[in-house]
């Protein structure tokens, strides 16, 4: 490691300065050369720790490759504060590479994206999940910057040769089918369903495991509409827990990652709360055997453990 560092280092210099012809009593003229990703965090004091990152999980090569990407690079606090989380690791070289490696990889798009370009959206990272998948980054822009749910940016749009930079001051992981909801404000009624204190099965424990999962996901628009639909309710604890249970499990199909590149016509789908089938004859959609016909409204938000689809109303079994 310290020998690539002092090789990088010898490059550095050797890039920074370039000399034009100059007369016998002339200052020479220094002119600055772009630098790669991985030469500007080489030359910055607050990421030597992802440089030790990416040399311990062998991604060195890739961030030096032509690109373009975007890197949302860690500071060394980030990463320190990410070794405090766990009693198992005191130094980079406790966590696994292959663990370092998706890490890493998923603080990293193939696109070059400054920061006027950022909106409220999910981004394709470099990290793979069930099925080699790649998984998702949520990006939020209402009422401030935030990546994955929390991070923040403490420096945007450092250019490089092969791509832009944003320094952010937390170590994301990539987020199970729990953490993309429970990031994603639109997801609130559900995350407050899964979570109801008088639930007879932990949902939040079963969707966090390994899985795959493939789970259909209601938003908070489609919750009231379910809450409408039924004089009897008016808040979520209204509705009684045996019927809720019952619809959740609808939502949630077991060791699958099902894409919706994967979804055919006509196919049947079983959840472990029974069957519905898939209408791709317009918009897509799921019939379900309470003869709903349910949009459909965005797929394939990639996790660690699974794959979620937003589906436009609650699917009643």
């Amino acid at each position: 490691m310290q020998n690539l560092k002092f090789l990088i280092y010898g490059l550095l210099v050797f890039n920074f300065t370039l000399f034009t012809s100059c007369g016998e009593d002339e200052e020479p003229i220094v002119t600055p050369l772009p630098l790669n990703i991985v030469e500007t965090a080489v030359g910055a004091e607050n990421l030597s720790t992802l440089v030790d990152a990416l040399t311990q999980a062998d991604l060195v090569s890739t961030l030096e490759g032509t690109g373009p990407f975007t890197v949302f690079a860690p500071t060394n606090a980030a990463f320190q504060t990410l070794l405090d989380s766990n009693d198992d690791w005191d130094a980079l070289s406790d966590i696994d590479n292959t663990t370092l490696a998706n890490v890493l990889k998923f603080h990293v798009l193939a696109a070059d994206i400054e920061a006027a370009e950022l909106t409220d959206s999910y981004v394709t990272s470099l990290a793979a999940g069930p099925n080699d998948e790649q998984i998702v980054l949520q990006v939020d822009v209402t009422g401030g910057v935030k990546f994955n749910g929390s991070a923040t940016p403490e420096q945007t749009d450092i250019t490089t040769t092969n791509g832009t930079v944003h320094i952010i001051n937390e170590v994301m992981m990539p987020p199970s089918v729990v953490d993309l909801a429970l990031n994603n404000p639109l997801f609130s009624t559900l995350v407050a369903a899964l979570t109801r204190d008088d639930l007879t099965t932990d949902y939040v424990a079963i969707l966090s495991g390994d899985g795959p999962f493939t789970v259909f996901a209601p938003t908070n628009e489609a919750f009231q509409n379910l809450l409408d639909s039924n004089t009897d309710w008016n808040v979520l604890a209204d509705i009684p827990v045996a019927t809720l249970e019952a619809v959740l499990t609808y939502h949630v199909v077991n060791a699958a990652n099902v894409q919706s590149d994967e979804l055919n016509n006509g196919q049947t789908i079983t959840t472990l709360g029974g069957t519905m089938t898939v209408d791709l004859t317009g918009t897509p959609k799921l019939s379900t055997t309470s003869n709903q016909s349910v949009d459909i409204i965005l797929t394939d938000v990639q996790g660690a453990n699974g794959v979620v689809h937003v589906v436009k109303e609650v699917l009643v079994p």
